[in-house]
């Protein structure tokens, strides 16, 4: 072996090195959703909580009368039936604009309960360590807190880590008993 195929061999184990190492990061840390709840509030689901994420026509929600205000109606989808939901106004954010041609959802599951989560734009995966993951006291408006595990904060903007559970479960949505 000459000096200049050891030089493209150590070139070569370096660059290897390099996306071993990248792919590493990439993975390093829960998966969550970024979506954007509304126009100022960025926020994250954890990914095994997460069924799916769609866009639908609005045509396709049936809406149900005497529910809480939060509650848009039924969506049928893949063969299950669903409560959907408009998830910044049940946390008390800026509601969406409902006069729309499609809807962005996020399908959650909790145990058997799936629930349509209506958003203003899903953003992708992102990854994050469970260590950055921080109190919400004091960082957000307290009615929200019940809703969270935590905030990560970021250099640009502090994301929501919404609770699956605490979200299908909440007291709002069992006041007329729809999701049983």
């Amino acid at each position: 072996m000459n000096i200049q195929s050891l030089a493209v061999q150590s070139t070569l184990f370096q660059k290897e090195a390099t996306l071993n190492a990248s792919s590493k990061q990439q993975k390093v840390g829960k998966a969550y959703l970024k979506f954007q709840l509304d126009q100022l509030t960025p926020a994250v689901l954890s990914m095994p909580h997460v069924q799916e994420a769609i866009v639908v026509p609005a045509r396709r929600i049936t809406l149900m009368p005497n529910m809480p205000a939060c509650v848009l109606g039924l969506l049928h989808q893949r063969g299950q039936v669903l409560w959907t939901i408009n998830l910044p106004q049940m946390l008390n954010l800026q509601t969406l604009n409902l006069d729309v041609s499609h809807y962005n959802i996020i399908i959650v599951r909790v145990g058997n309960i799936p629930l349509g989560l209506v958003v203003q734009e899903v953003k992708g995966v992102m990854r994050s360590p469970s260590n950055a993951i921080q109190s919400p006291v004091g960082v957000v408006a307290p009615t929200l807190v019940p809703y969270l595990q935590g905030c990560i904060l970021q250099p640009q903007e502090v994301l929501l880590v919404l609770d699956a559970e605490a979200i299908v479960h909440s007291p709002i949505l069992r006041s007329n008993e729809p999701f049983r």
